[in-house]
């Protein structure tokens, strides 16, 4: 009725004259990266509930612009981890090109993030980036190479427990049943003054040192030093038992860490439940078919995993990703 011509704005991201949107984009990577589900089969599954005919490279290109989108995402999570008082890190291995290579995992309960290289040792974290200024507490399965970062480090006593057990099921010594009764007495004791207070106090600290000490002496009573030298070079072969009992004398700081500073968990699960997804797509796919497809994956997947951590729409946050306003966590 005003006599004029009036010509609507296009959404934004609007290219074309016939293009699938954000949201058709989104669920094809919601479906392949978060579901784990195959190119083909989302392209079946696709064409059956939405009526799209898409093809595996149109999959492919949506992965490749939600990591792009992405990118920003990801060094504000190294920043944020670099900040935290205290990570888990973990590393497990993986398949690129059809060759063994290596995932690595920096995470906490809020955020996670995942690195794919050939490497698995110092080469692989530094090229994280998280670690070498990291001057927090680190929680990790005694993995030595982390003990090159001048950081604090706290061991995984699930995986000190399990062995504990084997040197008393095979070996039958007393010192690693006591031992791995008083880690768990600790673990108990720090539970519960987690609920009322921020710290143990220092007289059950200087109890519980001294039960680890006395535990020890049992430990090397059963294990007396070889007294016959080899005739190989270099030091005498020690006993699976006088191994772990001499990680016991050399790192008990790093074993009780929880016991002093009560935002250090008594294990590495964290690490190990963000590692378990992965190898479920492993297990799925075989192998990752380029480098770039791994890289794509770990950035996809480190986004996804941490907005589950903050109890977010996975569906919505790719959405956002791809629309350029990912979602990044403010919390350290």
């Amino acid at each position: 009725h005003c006599g004029c011509k009036n010509k609507a704005i296009f959404p934004e991201g609007i290219k074309q004259s016939v293009q699938y949107g954000s949201r058709l984009t989104s669920l094809s990577v919601y479906l392949h990266d978060y579901q784990l589900i195959p190119y083909e089969r989302s392209c079946e599954l696709l064409s059956d509930v939405c009526g799209c005919e898409i093809s595996p490279s149109t999959l492919i290109r949506a992965e490749k612009t939600c990591f792009e989108q992405l990118e920003g995402f990801e060094q504000q999570i190294k920043n944020l981890l670099r900040q935290s008082h205290v990570i888990n890190c973990d590393e497990t291995g993986m398949r690129i090109e059809g060759k063994r290579q290596w995932l690595h995992v920096a995470c906490t309960g809020e955020m996670t993030y995942y690195h794919s290289h050939q490497k698995r040792g110092s080469e692989a974290m530094n090229d994280m980036d998280i670690l070498p200024d990291y001057t927090g507490t680190v929680v990790h399965d005694f993995w030595k190479p982390y003990y090159k970062y001048n950081c604090n480090h706290s061991i995984c006593n699930a995986h000190l427990l399990r062995e504990l057990t084997g040197i008393s099921e095979n070996y039958k010594q007393l010192w690693s049943k006591e031992m791995s009764d008083l880690l768990i007495n600790i673990k108990t004791s720090v539970d519960k003054v987690r609920e009322i207070s921020g710290y143990l106090k220092l007289e059950k600290i200087k109890e519980f040192e001294y039960c680890y000490d006395r535990i020890v002496c049992t430990g090397l009573e059963e294990n007396p030093p070889l007294q016959i030298r080899s005739k190989k070079r270099g030091r005498n072969k020690q006993t699976t038992a006088k191994n772990l009992l001499d990680r016991f004398m050399n790192y008990k700081n790093d074993i009780v860490r929880f016991m002093y500073d009560l935002k250090v968990p008594f294990e590495n699960n964290l690490a190990e439940r963000d590692v378990r997804m992965m190898k479920v797509q492993q297990k799925i796919s075989g192998t990752f078919r380029s480098v770039q497809g791994a890289r794509s994956f770990c950035r996809i997947r480190s986004y996804i995993s941490t907005v589950k951590k903050n109890q977010l729409s996975v569906m919505k946050a790719i959405q956002d990703a791809i629309d350029g306003k990912p979602f990044v966590p403010t919390i350290v």
